[in-house]
């Protein structure tokens, strides 16, 4: 397990990049939040404890530290926010081609 998800956020970020070195918007848009989510794990991954337990009553040793999870939370509401932005801006960019032709 220590060493599959490392693999897997090298592989997030590696189909992210090249689905968004394509022509495609949604293309981009798939790759840029396949490495919005690879950033995720990757903060996951350097901040927390393993088997470490949360820090809500008690004191039991090791706490995880929550700041990771706080960060990773703000990170995933601001990024469907802008993923919802940029599929509305393909929409409307599709559209806008298919009025000019």
């Amino acid at each position: 397990m220590t060493i599959l998800l490392p693999l897997f956020v090298g592989s997030l970020f590696g189909a992210g990049t090249w689905l968004l070195l394509g022509r495609s918007i949604v293309r981009q848009i798939i790759g840029l939040a396949l490495i919005g989510h690879g950033a995720n794990l990757m903060i996951l991954l350097a901040g927390g404890v393993q088997g470490a337990s949360a820090p809500i009553l008690g004191n039991p040793p090791p706490l995880a530290d929550p700041l990771p999870q706080a960060l990773i939370l703000t990170a995933i509401v601001i990024g469907f926010g802008v993923l919802a932005f940029l599929l509305a801006l393909g929409y409307r960019m599709h559209a806008y081609e298919e009025e000019d032709s």
